[in-house]
C-alpha cells in the first residue's frame, strides 16, 4: 500500500526544501536524489575527470559507494563512508551532477537504489525525471517551478549564508546553463510528466507552496485509497452468523483446540479482551503458519483472514482456506478491492484477522506495519484488537507459545478526520505499538 510521491523541476526550484518539509509533515521517507548525482559529480571532480566524459567518469562507478542514512531526522549522503552532505552543494559540484547525469552508465547505477527505496516505503523523492523516468507509476506527480531569476536569487542569499563569494549573476549564469543542458540532455531530460501537477512557486512563500502541493497529494491519495467510496459499518445493522454455521464451527475449533494443546505447549492471555461477538478486526503479529489457529481459538464467531494470493492457487489448499473465509491479497498492489471485500466480511458478521505486517517475523522483533490495516479500520469505524503471539526460536513440537489479547482500540480514539496519509499512518503506528507492548509481556514470561 506505500505510496509515491514525485516531485521534478528545474534547478532552485526549491524541490529538496519543499520535499524536506511535506515528507517530515507527511511522515514519508524522503529521497534526494539530487543528492546522489551531486556525489558521483564531487568523485568525479576529485578524481580529475572530465565530468562530461563517459569514457573518463563511467571507470569510477565500481569505486563508488554512495549510501543515504537518516540521522536525527536528517538525510545525511555518505560517499565511501566519508560524510559528504555539505561538500556537494557547491555551485562547481551542481554543475558536474547536471554533468554526469547525462550519462547513461551513472542513471543506470543510481536508477536501482532509488527504486529499491521507493518499493519499500511511502516515500517523496525529487528530482528531474522522477515522475517521467525513476517513478513513472507514482500516485502523486508534481512540476515544481519558478522563474530563473528568483531561483537565483534563492541560490545566492542560501549560499551567501553559507558563507560562499559566488555573486548573484554567477548564480543566475548557472543556474540558466543547467536549465539548458537538464532540458537538452539526450538521456531523460527535464520534462513535465503528462499527468504531473504544475506549481509555480514564483509569487509564493515556502509555507504556501508546501500547503498547496500537501492539498494535492491528499487528494490524489484519498482518491487512489477509495476510502471516500466506502460506507462506515452500522453495526447495528449487521448480520449474525447462520447459527447452524456456528453450532458446526463450535465443534471444530474445539477439535482443533484439543489437538492444538497436545501438540503445543500453549497459554493464551487476556481472553476477556477477546471480542464476544463479530464485526470487529483482529490484529496480530505474525510468526508462522499456525497463527490464524491461534488468534481465532478463542472466537466463538468465526474469522475471515486475509491470505497472499500464491496460497490460492495451490489447488488442495484452495477449497480449505476458501472455507474458512479467506481471500486473497495482492502484495504490493494497492488494490482497492480488498478493502471492499473486507468491508464485505465484517458486514456480514465475521471478525477480520489481519496480520499487518505482512510477512513472518524470523524472531521477536515485530516488523513495519503496512498501513492497510488502517485504511480498513478507518474506512469500516470498527475496533481493533491487537493480539501478540510469541515463542522462542522454531515452532515445534511441545513449544512453548503465548497468545496474548489486548484490550481493542475503539473507533473514536482514531483522530481520522479527512482520511490523509498522515493520519493513516499515526493509526497504524498506534495499532503496531500496542501489538509490540503485548509482544514484551508475552517474553516477559517466555
Amino acid at each position: 500500500m506505500g505510496i509515491k510521491v514525485a516531485i521534478d523541476g528545474p534547478s532552485g526550484a526549491g524541490k529538496s526544501t519543499i520535499a524536506k518539509a511535506l515528507a517530515a509533515k507527511l511522515r514519508y521517507v524522503y529521497v534526494d536524489t539530487g543528492a546522489l548525482y551531486r556525489t558521483i559529480g564531487l568523485y568525479a571532480l576529485r578524481n580529475g575527470a572530465d565530468t562530461k566524459s563517459a569514457a573518463e567518469v563511467e571507470p569510477l562507478l565500481e569505486n563508488i559507494s554512495v549510501k543515504l542514512k537518516y540521522e536525527n531526522g536528517a538525510q545525511q549522503v555518505y560517499l565511501n563512508g566519508e560524510n559528504v552532505s555539505e561538500l556537494i552543494r557547491t555551485p562547481e559540484v551542481s554543475m558536474a551532477a547536471s554533468d554526469v547525469s547525462a550519462i547513461p552508465a551513472v542513471r543506470a547505477f543510481l536508477l536501482d537504489l532509488q527504486k529499491s527505496i521507493a518499493s519499500e516505503n511511502n516515500v517523496l523523492m525529487d528530482g528531474r525525471d522522477i515522475g517521467t523516468v525513476v517513478l513513472p507509476d507514482a500516485e502523486v506527480k508534481i512540476f515544481l517551478t519558478a522563474s530563473a531569476e528568483e531561483r537565483a536569487k534563492r541560490r545566492f542569499e542560501e549560499l551567501s549564508a553559507k558563507g560562499d563569494k559566488s555573486t548573484y549573476d554567477e548564480v543566475l549564469s548557472d543556474i540558466q546553463k543547467r536549465d539548458y543542458n537538464d532540458s537538452h540532455r539526450d538521456i531523460a531530460p527535464l520534462k513535465q510528466a503528462d499527468d504531473a501537477v504544475l506549481v509555480d512557486s514564483t509569487s509564493m512563500s515556502l509555507e504556501q507552496v508546501v500547503e498547496k502541493i500537501g492539498e494535492i497529494i491528499a487528494e490524489k491519495t484519498r482518491k487512489r485509497t477509495g476510502i471516500d467510496k466506502i460506507k462506515p459499518l452500522d453495526k447495528s445493522k449487521c448480520k449474525k452468523v447462520n447459527p447452524v454455521r456456528v453450532f458446526f464451527y463450535d465443534i471444530l475449533r474445539v477439535i482443533v483446540w484439543t489437538a492444538f494443546k497436545i501438540y503445543y505447549n500453549v497459554k493464551f492471555e487476556g481472553k476477556e479482551n477477546f471480542p464476544k461477538k463479530g464485526s470487529n478486526i483482529i490484529a496480530s503479529n505474525h510468526r508462522s503458519m499456525a497463527d490464524p489457529v491461534f488468534v481465532s481459538i478463542p472466537a466463538r464467531i468465526q474469522c475471515s483472514y486475509m491470505a497472499k494470493e500464491s496460497l490460492f492457487k495451490i489447488k488442495a489448499l484452495n477449497p480449505l482456506i476458501r472455507a474458512f473465509r479467506a481471500f486473497p491479497v495482492t502484495r504490493g498492489s494497492g488494490d482497492t478491492s480488498v478493502i471492499s471485500t473486507s468491508v464485505e466480511m465484517l458486514e456480514k458478521g465475521y471478525n477480520l484477522v489481519i496480520f499487518p505486517e505482512g510477512t513472518r517475523s524470523k524472531d521477536r522483533t515485530v516488523l513495519k506495519g503496512k498501513t492497510g490495516v488502517a485504511l480498513i479500520a478507518a474506512a469500516a469505524k470498527v475496533p481493533v484488537y491487537p493480539v501478540a503471539i510469541s515463542f522462542e526460536g522454531k515452532l515445534c513440537f511441545r513449544k512453548k507459545v503465548i497468545v496474548r489479547f489486548g484490550k481493542p482500540i475503539e473507533p473514536d480514539e482514531f483522530e481520522i478526520k479527512s482520511g490523509s496519509p498522515r493520519e493513516l499512518h499515526a493509526m497504524k503506528e498506534r495499532i503496531m505499538s500496542e501489538i509490540s507492548a503485548l509482544v514484551e509481556k508475552n517474553y516477559e514470561q517466555l
